[in-house]
């Protein structure tokens, strides 16, 4: 009996903190990682909001000095990148903090990428092509979904081919992680339900990953209880700190699950609508998850009925095809209590973008090529990508 040899990776920062209050460690922390100036890479969200000014201020009390990029957008792009490396070598700085949610932190590693390296970003593209460390780097959390503050994942879309660059490379992992509930507390309905339905794709996707083991399970069990349990309650309240620490756990372990059980084809087929549309990521997973795990079930049916148990469901009675049925309507309810919209047409809608069907051709000829969907359950032919988009409509 021959037996595959297979090694499995686990990637995390070297510090995480989470928890209220954690933010005032940061000056401390890029000191102590050997970073004399800092660029803080952010957006003009964060800054409007005033929780750029909360930061500068224990700069200031630390009496650091420290530079601001603040022009990421939304699905940061290879222009972005590039515009903040240039910021970093005229300040002359020699570390980075990330502050916001997962677009900053993308930016944010791409720059370090480009620093440490050079060349492009677009050389980045694909698995652990660096070869050398990042910047002394502190990511501070501002939403509660993305966990791109403790991840080796970095999304930046090349503006040119309209298609989101999947980059995975463990040196991008942040060194140190912060997590304050009290950054988060401002956070809009809309924008808390569609952090927390990416934090959910996250942990959904991992669970189900070829590549899952024990660890990753773990997390991610945990992370779907959580979020099942806290994320309608963040939603209705913002200023409810219980609903907001716990969903800071439950999007951390959903990033611990999937930054190395990796994903799949919600994550695959996501990246295309934000390359070709701009829309924004977390509702586009969203939306999309059902129907893609809908594809995926037969190939994981104990898998969906353990999900439907931990998300609370009364499955006592019934078979396991019947409880894997139940954990896709209970994401489809969930999904509709905090607010998403039933459909790409109407996500488009209401950003003022028009998806169309005659886009879901070269859509579907990209998401078959990014790294997110190799570690999908089920291997779909291109004809099952574009039914599953146009489900999705």
């Amino acid at each position: 009996m021959s037996v595959r040899e297979q090694v499995y990776g686990f990637f995390i920062p070297n510090v995480t903190l989470i928890g209220i209050g954690a933010a005032k460690e940061i000056p401390g922390k890029i000191q102590a990682l050997g970073g004399t100036k800092p660029l803080i890479v952010t957006d003009k969200g964060i800054v409007g909001a005033g929780i750029l000014k909360q930061i500068t201020d224990l700069m200031d009390g630390a009496g650091m000095k420290y530079a601001v990029y603040d022009e990421t957008i939304p699905n940061p792009t290879d222009e972005n990148v590039h515009k903040g490396v240039d910021v970093y070598k005229a300040e002359k700085c020699d570390s980075l903090i990330t502050l916001g949610g997962g677009s900053s932190h993308d930016c944010g590693k791409g720059i370090g990428l480009v620093v440490s390296n050079g060349g492009k970003i677009h050389d980045f593209e694909g698995i652990d092509k660096s070869t050398k460390p990042l910047p002394p780097y502190v990511a501070v959390n501002t939403t509660a979904g993305t966990a791109s503050e403790m991840t080796r994942f970095c999304i930046i879309t090349d503006l040119s081919r309209k298609v989101k660059m999947a980059i995975v490379d463990w040196r991008v992992t942040p060194n140190i992680a912060v997590d304050d509930p009290l950054l988060m507390v401002g956070m809009p309905p809309a924008l808390t339900a569609a952090t927390g339905m990416d934090a959910l794709t996250h942990a959904v996707e991992a669970f189900v990953s070829t590549i899952a083991t024990p660890m990753t399970d773990a997390c991610a069990e945990k992370s779907i209880e959580l979020i099942f349990q806290y994320l309608r309650a963040a939603v209705a309240n913002g200023q409810d700190i219980e609903a907001r620490e716990a969903m800071c756990f439950a999007q951390y372990l959903a990033g611990m699950a999937f930054n190395n059980a990796s994903l799949g084809h919600v994550h695959a087929m996501a990246h295309q609508l934000g390359g070709f549309y701009d829309l924004p990521h977390g509702e586009c997973n969203a939306i999309l998850l059902p129907h893609v795990e809908k594809f995926n079930l037969i190939a994981k049916v104990d898998r969906f009925a353990k999900m439907a148990e931990i998300m609370g469901a009364n499955i006592s009675e019934m078979s396991k095809r019947d409880a894997a049925e139940v954990a896709l309507e209970e994401i489809k309810r969930l999904s509709t209590d905090v607010g998403i919209p039933a459909g790409l047409v109407e996500l488009g809608k209401r950003y003022g973008k028009q998806v169309k069907f005659e886009d879901i051709a070269i859509m579907t000829a990209n998401a078959q090529k990014d790294a997110c969907g190799f570690t999908n359950p089920r291997c779909p032919k291109d004809e099952d990508v574009a039914a599953i988009y146009e489900a999705a409509m």
